[in-house]
């Protein structure tokens, strides 16, 4: 996505697009040591994704934005069991 789209979301839509991307960095990161990923740029595009919602929310002036993060990944684990 381009940072205006990111920019156009709310910001709990931001962090729920976080979590998704840190997700997602992870499973290519797994995929890249089981030699089953098939475009190493993948990962840095990644990164880059998930630096560009760091900075709207650090613009938008979140603050503990790892703390939000931690509380929504419990709440969701919550909800799954």
């Amino acid at each position: 996505m381009k940072a205006n789209e990111y920019r156009a979301m709310k910001t709990a839509e931001l962090h729920s697009e976080l979590e998704r991307l840190r997700r997602h960095a992870f499973d290519l990161r797994s995929q890249a040591v089981t030699e089953k990923l098939e475009n190493p740029h993948q990962i840095r595009d990644a990164a880059k994704d998930i630096a560009r919602v760091l900075t709207i929310l650090n613009e938008r002036g979140e603050e503990a934005i790892e703390q939000t993060q931690r509380h929504l990944e419990a709440v969701a684990a919550v909800k799954a069991k």
